[in-house]
C-alpha cells in the first residue's frame, strides 16, 4: 500500500507539472534565449519540474530555446543540477556565473525569464532561491518578463506579503568552502539561502490550474479556491 500510495504522489505530481508546463509555453518566445535559476526541474519536483516543466514543454511544441543557467552560488543548484537536468534531455544551454545575468540582459539576447518558487504570499511577493530577486530587478531594467512557475501548495494566502516569509541563513562554509577546501579568510558570512521578489516585478505567476495576474491579492485567491486542474486554450 505504501509502494501504491507512491506511485499516486509521483502520478499525481506529474500530472501537476504537465500542466504548469502547458500553461506557461505560451510564454515562451518561439526562438531565442529564456533564463532561470536555481533547480526547479525533476530533481525538485518529482515530475518534469515546474520552471523547467514549462522550458520543456515549450521546447517538445517546437520552440527552439536555449537556456542560461546562472550557477546558483553558493551551493551551485544552477552547475550541477540544472545544467545536468537540460543537457540529459537534449535542451541547449550555457551554463553562466551569476555576476554575468546583468551583462546577458543588457546584450538583448534574453526573451524571457521563468523561475520556481518555494513559498508565494497572498500579494504575489514570491520567494526563491538566492539571486532571484536580482535577476527580477534587471529583467525589469531591460524589458525582458519574469515569469513564476510554481504549484498551487506554495500559494500562503494567510500572510499579506512576502515581509511575512523567514528567510533561512545556511552555514558559513557553503561560502567559505569548496569541496572542503578553504577559499576565504575566517571572517564573518552572510548566507541567506532565499531571497524575496516583489510582485510588482513578476509579469505572471503559472500554476497547474492557470494563470495569476495582478493585482494577485484577487488572482492567486480565485486560482486556490478552483478545484479541477484546468487545460490550457
Amino acid at each position: 500500500s505504501m509502494v501504491e500510495e507512491a506511485r499516486a504522489v509521483h502520478a499525481e505530481k506529474r500530472a501537476t507539472d504537465e500542466s504548469i508546463g502547458r500553461f506557461g509555453a505560451e510564454f515562451m518566445p518561439a526562438e531565442g534565449k529564456v533564463m532561470t535559476q536555481c533547480n526547479a526541474g525533476a530533481l525538485a519536483t518529482a515530475g518534469i519540474g515546474t520552471a523547467l516543466g514549462v522550458i520543456r514543454v515549450a521546447v517538445e511544441q517546437g520552440h527552439k530555446l536555449h537556456v542560461l543557467v546562472p550557477e546558483t552560488r553558493p551551493y551551485l543548484q544552477g552547475a550541477r543540477l540544472t545544467a545536468w537536468e537540460l543537457h540529459e534531455g537534449g535542451v541547449p544551454l550555457t551554463l553562466i556565473t551569476d555576476n554575468m545575468v546583468g551583462h546577458f540582459m543588457k546584450t538583448g539576447t534574453v526573451g524571457a525569464v521563468v523561475v520556481g518558487a518555494d513559498r508565494i504570499a497572498a500579494n504575489g511577493d514570491t520567494a526563491n532561491k538566492i539571486g532571484t530577486y536580482q535577476i527580477a530587478v534587471l529583467a525589469r531594467e531591460h524589458g525582458v518578463p519574469f515569469y513564476v512557475a510554481a504549484p498551487v501548495s506554495t500559494f500562503d494566502l494567510t500572510i499579506s506579503s512576502g515581509e511575512q516569509i523567514p528567510i533561512e541563513e545556511r552555514s558559513a562554509e557553503e561560502v567559505t568552502h569548496l569541496r572542503g577546501v578553504r577559499i576565504a579568510p575566517d571572517v564573518a558570512v552572510a548566507n541567506p539561502a532565499f531571497d524575496v521578489t516583489p510582485a510588482r516585478l513578476i509579469t505572471a505567476i503559472i500554476c497547474e490550474r492557470g494563470v495569476a495576474r495582478a493585482p494577485y491579492t484577487e488572482s492567486l485567491r480565485r486560482l486556490a479556491g478552483s478545484v479541477a486542474i484546468a487545460t490550457p486554450g
